[in-house]
């Protein structure tokens, strides 16, 4: 029986490669990944020739079945995403749930992973912090936001650019403009930045300022 391993790959800079993760990947038969041109990037820099398998979120439900299949036959193979740990806000829970119900070994190396050092970096509490993910981009969205307010705990949420400013704007309203957060963007990148205050300051920056790459939005607990 093969083992599956879940490996972290870069959510910037190339050198955020976990020397354990470049071994994996040229030791595993067959390298799972959710966008095979991305993926063959990162393996082409780091010298790895493996067969690459697109494994995505449009087709997880059907490729599972034929990768639990073959990791009982005794492949051994890695599951990447495009950037950070496969699983957090990526394709990965779906696989590793039934590779866990088939008693398949799974293991799941430490590394980048985006909303980490965002969170440290906000000068927020990160003692206790509830990771939300992505929003809901229509429907339940309001209730979500909503249903946050009276979290004691810091928040952490990801958003593109193209929403960060509808997104800030709506947890002024419902949270309250004082709340304190930040807005971090391009994390292990060039142009990585953090920008801190109240949501009601981060709103005026960002109206001000186009919002441009991924971001991670660290809100305050309420007090």
């Amino acid at each position: 029986m093969g083992i599956l391993y879940i490996v972290p790959t870069p959510v910037g800079n190339m050198e955020d490669m976990t020397l354990r993760a470049i071994r994996t990947l040229k030791e595993v038969d067959v390298v799972l990944a959710e966008d095979t041109r991305t993926s063959g990037i990162l393996l082409k820099h780091f010298d790895i020739h493996k067969p690459l398998l697109s494994h995505h979120k449009f087709n997880e439900h059907g490729t599972s079945q034929q990768v639990v299949a073959r990791l009982l036959a005794g492949e051994n193979m890695a599951l990447v995403s495009d950037a950070g740990t496969p699983g957090i806000s990526d394709p990965g829970f779906f696989l590793v749930r039934e590779a866990v119900r088939a008693g398949i070994e799974v293991q799941t190396l430490p590394g980048a992973t985006a909303f980490v050092p965002a969170l440290v970096s906000s000068g927020l509490p990160c003692d206790r912090f509830l990771f939300e993910g992505f929003l809901p981009q229509k429907k339940g969205r309001k209730s979500r936001i909503e249903a946050l307010r009276d979290e004691p705990r810091t928040i952490v949420l990801y958003e593109s650019p193209y929403r960060v400013l509808k997104t800030l704007q709506q947890l002024a309203e419902c949270f309250g403009a004082e709340r304190q957060a930040a807005a971090c963007r391009e994390i292990s990148k060039v142009h990585e930045e953090c920008v801190r205050g109240t949501l009601g300051e981060l709103t005026a920056h960002f109206t001000e300022t186009e919002p441009r790459g991924e971001f991670v939005i660290v809100v305050a607990g309420k007090e």
